[in-house]
């Protein structure tokens, strides 16, 4: 007998609600498996329920939910071994979009089901300072300065009822404030000062958006976008550039592949569209890390 499918549900995702958890359970039953479910009740469930889940061997653990609970998930199984699937239901579902895997719950489910399996390289952060855990691991991207501010002062109620609204209250919130520091960005041992950066492990950003894109999951590298200017108006030049598609053009930009950043500085940072902590930090690629499916 096959093991269980693990699934782990997020039920104040942006999109989700108990009959669409059931709804999943429902298709993955009438498939013949056994499925446990598991329901966060807050911020880290997902992540220590994956550890878990994983050390019992799992046929599979599946994600529902936003792309931050995707993000634990991950964190709780990277270098285990134990095979993720994600179903998405929240505000954004960037990964979703990055993977072409389905936003309706036939069609993800589907794709869990097929059991294709592709071996990723997540990013790695390694906080140093004690202002964030010590490691964390993404998918998506890192967001430094202006970005990781503007995560920082979206709250989850108003991310709950609002969605992609509140990530633009919050930017325009930032942006009225907006005065950094500048900051260090060594990149494979070569320095630039630059006032907010992405650093993507994937193509896509807040949707079909792209910051970084030649980043790919499955590669074991990283793209850096740093942003030289200081004002409030090349902030809003840098947007509508990542808007229209033309921010890699720019002159007052650095767009680079690289294996190893540095960040030297006082900044905010956001992984994967959640809040983390502050610069310094060093950002890396964990390689071949995770068995995910799509």
């Amino acid at each position: 007998m096959s093991s269980p499918i693990i699934l782990i549900a997020n039920p104040i995702a942006k999109r989700a609600s108990e009959r669409k958890i059931r709804k999943a359970v429902e298709l993955l039953n009438s498939s013949g498996r056994e499925v446990k479910v598991f329901l966060t009740g807050k911020r880290g469930d997902a992540e220590e329920m994956a550890r878990e889940a994983a050390e019992s061997g799992p046929s599979l653990i599946i994600a529902s939910g936003g792309d931050g609970t995707f993000n634990e998930v991950m964190n709780g199984i990277v270098d285990t071994g134990a095979p993720m699937a994600i179903l998405p239901m929240g505000t954004t579902n960037v990964l979703a979009k990055e993977l072409d895997v389905p936003e309706t719950i036939e069609g993800a489910i589907g794709v869990a089901l097929r059991m294709n399996v592709h071996i990723v390289s997540v990013g790695k952060i390694d906080f140093l300072s004690d202002s964030a855990p010590a490691t964390r691991h993404f998918f998506l991207m890192a967001g430094i300065g202006f970005d990781g501010e503007t995560v920082r002062s979206v709250s989850s109620a108003l991310k709950k009822c609002s969605g992609k609204g509140a990530y633009i209250l919050g930017g325009v919130k930032t942006l009225m404030k907006y005065c950094p520091e500048p900051l260090a960005f060594t990149l494979d041992g070569k320095r630039y000062t630059g006032y907010s950066g992405i650093i993507g492990k994937a193509s896509k950003y807040g949707g079909n958006f792209k910051v970084t894109p030649d980043a790919r999951l499955g590669n074991p590298d990283l793209y850096v976008f740093v942003m030289h200017g200081n004002k409030q108006v090349d902030l809003v030049r840098y947007t509508f550039g990542v808007l229209t598609g033309r921010h890699l053009g720019f002159k007052d930009i650095t767009y680079s592949r690289a294996y190893s950043i540095d960040v030297e500085g006082s900044a905010s940072i956001q992984i994967d569209g959640d809040y983390v902590g502050r610069t310094p930090a060093r950002i890396t690629v964990a390689p071949d890390s995770l068995r995910l499916i799509y």
